[in-house]
């Protein structure tokens, strides 16, 4: 839930371009993140099973920002699905490949823009963004994105922190992600003074999908986030 980092400003927040005031998910950050998120790995095979009875046999999918790939691993896992993963980390794509071995899956990751992404049009049946929808310097450009690279009758899952979420379930993530104490203290101040500010509340994510060739979505509170389902018509 916490992938980093980028905050924004004014009112213009959703339609103009993101100022990018975070560390880069590269080298020792990128490594660093990988450990720390890899005591939650329940999360994502929770997840995974999950969506994997909604996405039918054989269809090609589409993680954007899988960052160590934990997701798209255990989504492969789970089914006969065609995978790729695409993120703007060269250490992230390097970190998840390897992993996706490791794990003895078949997974093509590769690094690209979520606002202008290496794909065909029509190239995916399912997309899914996880925890960093929030980062992404053009989040309109990124949904509308998704609309062109989806077949048609192809949906897309965008999961990520509300704005508005609740001091109290933030705590509760925080400690079920199983920390040490001092990355539990530095990922109790992220979420305060980065993420919370980055994040987006239900009503501009559907101000925003308004704004795509998608235009409509369904919106879903989900714990401390929420949950953006999209249908390509």
């Amino acid at each position: 839930m916490f992938r980093q980092i980028v905050q924004t400003k004014g009112e213009d927040r959703m339609n103009s371009k993101k100022a990018y005031k975070g560390l880069p998910m590269e080298g020792l950050i990128a490594t660093w993140y990988t450990k720390t998120t890899s005591r939650d790995l329940n999360r994502h095979k929770a997840l995974a099973a999950e969506l994997a009875p909604k996405i039918p046999s054989g269809s090609r999918v589409l993680e954007i920002a899988p960052g160590p790939g934990f997701f798209c691993i255990e989504l492969a896992r789970l089914g006969d699905y065609q995978i790729t993963g695409l993120d703007i980390s060269k250490s992230f794509v390097e970190i998840a490949r390897k992993n996706a071995i490791e794990a003895g899956v078949d997974i093509d990751f590769r690094q690209g823009n979520a606002s202008a992404m290496p794909f065909e049009d029509a190239a995916f049946d399912f997309a899914f963004c996880q925890a960093a929808f929030k980062n992404f310097m053009e989040p309109v450009k990124a949904i509308a994105e998704m609309y062109r690279v989806l077949r048609p009758n192809g949906s897309a899952l965008i999961v990520d922190l509300r704005r508005d979420a609740p001091p109290a379930g933030i705590e509760q993530e925080i400690k079920g992600m199983q920390l040490g104490p001092l990355d539990e203290a530095f990922t109790r101040w992220t979420f305060k003074h980065m993420l919370l500010k980055s994040a987006y509340t239900l009503e501009d994510m559907q101000s925003m999908v308004t704004q795509t060739p998608f235009g409509r979505g369904q919106m879903e509170v989900n714990g401390v986030g929420f949950r953006v389902w999209l249908r390509k018509e």
